[in-house]
């Protein structure tokens, strides 16, 4: 079903997808991410789990409490109520986030200099140049997700992923770029890694960052790596 600016779907007997229908991309992010917040501040009865991410949002229920086609005519009148030119986040916050690029060839930075027909050197420019947008928390461990960085051609994504990835590791593959909180599997190209610490279990919310918020990554030397290594990442 559409109402002009989503679509509402079914995905399985007890969630909802609702997806972006607008031409312009980031007022279909912000109005996902405006529905989302909303719905997920509201507290609706058997809502279980919002997961907003580029231009959809995951809502899931308990449906013992709510039906599916209650929540859509819910969503619907939500929907109609949103303003998708109005800021995600009014005052935005800043991380900074130190990295120790790859430039002792441990990982891929090489390889993605290579296959960009690029220096390392340019790669790091261009990584840590931009201010990234954070558009939503990936896996794992509420990665943020981000736009970028402007490399000539779209970074493939290595053949057989590693079966273990350390926390800290900053990587790029296709047209975006993220940080990894938590140690997991993954096929993603590391070019760095930071020293701060972004996965607290002890925190609420275990990431200190929200989708609209910005990161900025800045190159450092491996003394400044050690000294800053287990610091938590705040924003400035």
């Amino acid at each position: 079903m559409t109402n002009g600016s989503v679509a509402i779907s079914p995905s399985g007997n007890s969630a909802l997808r609702v997806s972006s229908t607008l031409a312009d991309r980031e007022a279909g992010w912000r109005l996902v991410h405006h529905l989302a917040r909303l719905v997920d501040s509201s507290h609706v009865p058997g809502v279980e789990c919002v997961i907003p991410t580029y231009d959809a949002a995951l809502i899931e229920i308990d449906p013992i409490d709510v039906s599916l086609d209650r929540l859509r005519d819910y969503l619907e009148h939500l929907v109609d109520g949103l303003d998708a030119d109005r800021p995600l986040t009014e005052t935005p916050r800043t991380f900074d986030v130190p990295v120790l690029y790859d430039l002792d060839g441990e990982l891929d930075l090489q390889d993605v200099a290579d296959a960009q027909g690029l220096s390392t050197e340019e790669i790091v420019l261009l990584h840590s140049e931009p201010t990234y947008v954070v558009r939503c928390l990936g896996a794992p461990g509420g990665s943020p997700m981000l736009d970028g960085p402007a490399f000539p051609h779209p970074v493939p994504r290595l053949a057989k992923p590693r079966p273990h990835v350390p926390q800290g590791v900053v990587s790029v593959a296709g047209r975006q770029a993220t940080i990894t909180p938590a140690a997991a599997p993954g096929g993603w190209r590391l070019i760095g890694r930071t020293p701060l610490t972004v996965l607290d279990l002890q925190a609420e919310p275990f990431v200190p960052y929200e989708p609209g918020d910005l990161i900025r990554f800045r190159p450092i030397g491996r003394d400044e790596f050690e000294a800053l290594r287990g610091t938590r990442m705040v924003a400035r």
